[in-house]
């Protein structure tokens, strides 16, 4: 084998420099009928069969072609990465390296690149649209430190097509609850809803894609678009350039949002900062293709939006059954029913922020959310200690150690340590409690505090202070007399006075009257 340079030398050596085939093939050490040869071939280069080497994935080839066209017709996040796809490769007897299955991907990818690139799928056409015509949403992923712990969080992105204001909101999970809860709140900050809504193929929205622009469209993404009268458009799958304007708004917040990483104490702070701090981005970025900052265009583009109607109810329902201890369950969290539900079926609300649950026609009771993402955990307990009054009516006992009373107001557990000591301060105490059923919780706290203060631990205390406070009365009434009734002397609290009374009078009738 010889290279392109020695080849040239031996040209240069016997066509310019005369110099014998003999002193060539000494000086380059080949043969002197190789030498010829390459005489012969001129300024042809030498050509070389190509090495035919086998590999241990040259069985497994046409199987991982497939694999790695399936997989690019998936979204990003649903993909395998070539460690799985390795890892699968072995479980069907491929005994390579991973390193043979990188490059095995790394050259089909440039393949398949190239193919699209000769096919014209790299040439795009510019979009324009006009005012209030169109908005485009999108989710990302971003990172943020709620309470001390660095967060992932589910970034929900909307964009005006034509003024291209947007908004953010951050939640811990991308369901159907927190999909509604982005659209009500992003209507709210830009003041009107466009014609027509563009999303990629996401499963809070389509059940099933079909062919072309043929969608299954989930049942309440269908009420809410109906509730906010726009057109729900689709892009085709893996198809992202057909909303290039969310696409690239997702990655410019991603330095004008979330870099550095913001610290927040809870989620509902950071979303009234992203709030604030898009409506100022307005302002400081310009809107490219015509004069003016997003925040111009965007006040041109608010009269031709439909003026928001008032919030979706976007809520997810389930059936739930409450169990004996007067719990339902979601999301590995338990959350307490009034006691009147018990082992009886209810109706379970998701909203982005709270449960509500239902029953009956009416709601019942309602939680804050808990989303607790954490594997390694078996979730956790949130008590109403309102909602076991009813059990506890018919069991103090229950008073001492119950779960749902670890919670009580501070007042009332100071109120319990005092007649827990005496017999019968256990349903002494329940009786106290359940003053609450009838009473605003504030007015009853603030008659146990009035009791303590006193020094006076009773219920019957308690519910004396209660009836005035409930009365407007908070101390013993003045008593004014009528001006016929008033005294001329007003008699003085003096004791001392009967002392006096008794010195005055014989001794004889002293002793009687003693």
């Amino acid at each position: 084998m010889i290279d392109v340079a020695t080849l040239s030398v031996i040209r240069r050596w016997a066509l310019r420099e005369q110099m014998s085939i003999r002193e060539i093939a000494r000086r380059t050490g080949l043969s002197r009928n190789t030498v010829k040869k390459y005489l012969r071939g001129g300024d042809e280069e030498p050509r070389y069969a190509k090495r035919a080497s086998s590999s241990k994935l040259d069985p497994y080839a046409e199987k991982l072609a497939t694999w790695l066209a399936i997989e690019a017709t998936k979204s990003r996040k649903q993909r395998r990465n070539l460690r799985q796809i390795h890892t699968d490769l072995v479980a069907l007897g491929f005994e390579g390296s991973y390193g043979r299955v990188a490059a095995f991907c790394r050259k089909w990818q440039a393949d398949r690149q190239e193919a699209q690139r000769i096919a014209g799928r790299g040439t795009f056409v510019p979009l324009v649209f006009g005012p209030g015509e169109a908005f485009q949403f999108d989710w990302s992923e971003d990172w943020a430190v709620i309470a001390g712990e660095r967060t992932k969080l589910q970034v929900a992105h909307l964009k005006l097509s034509h003024s291209r204001a947007f908004t953010a909101r951050a939640y811990l999970l991308q369901t159907h609850e927190m999909l509604f809860d982005a659209h009500n709140h992003a209507f709210r900050v830009l003041g009107g809803v466009p014609k027509r809504g563009i999303y990629d193929n996401m499963k809070t929205a389509v059940d099933k894609v079909r062919t072309g622009k043929d969608r299954d469209v989930n049942v309440r993404f269908s009420a809410m678009v109906s509730h906010y009268l726009f057109e729900a458009e689709f892009c085709n799958p893996a198809s992202g350039w057909e909303k290039g304007q969310i696409e690239k708004n997702v990655r410019d917040a991603r330095h004008r949002l979330w870099q550095p990483v913001p610290a927040f104490p809870t989620l509902a702070e950071l979303n009234d900062w992203l709030e604030v701090r898009c409506k100022a981005l307005w302002k400081e970025i310009a809107h490219g293709q015509l004069p003016g900052t997003v925040a111009d265009i965007w006040a041109q583009e608010k009269p031709f939006l439909m003026p928001p109607p008032p919030a979706f109810d976007g809520f997810v329902e389930h059936t739930k059954r409450v169990s004996p201890t007067c719990l339902i369950t979601f999301d590995r969290t338990r959350y307490s029913v009034p006691a009147s539900f018990a082992n009886r079926p209810v109706s379970l609300r998701v909203y982005a922020d709270r449960l509500v649950v239902a029953a009956e026609g009416q709601v019942i009771c309602e939680h804050n959310r808990i989303v607790d993402r954490r594997h390694d955990v078996t979730g956790q307990t949130i008590y109403d200690w309102r909602h076991y009054l009813a059990v506890l009516q018919r069991k103090p006992g229950a008073l001492r150690n119950g779960a749902p009373f670890a919670e009580l107001p501070t007042p009332f557990k100071r109120l319990q340590a005092m007649l827990l000591k005496k017999p019968g301060g256990d349903r002494e105490m329940v009786e106290v409690l359940a003053l609450v059923l009838h009473h605003e919780e504030h007015v009853v706290l603030a008659a146990v505090e009035a009791a303590l203060d006193a020094g006076v631990a009773t219920k019957t205390h308690v519910l004396n202070i209660l009836h005035r406070l409930v009365d407007g009365k908070s101390a013993v009434p003045e008593v004014v007399a009528p001006q016929a009734l008033k005294l001329s002397t007003e008699p003085q609290a003096n004791v001392l006075r009967y002392d006096s009374l008794r010195e005055a009078q014989p001794r004889k009738e002293a002793r009687h009257g003693t």
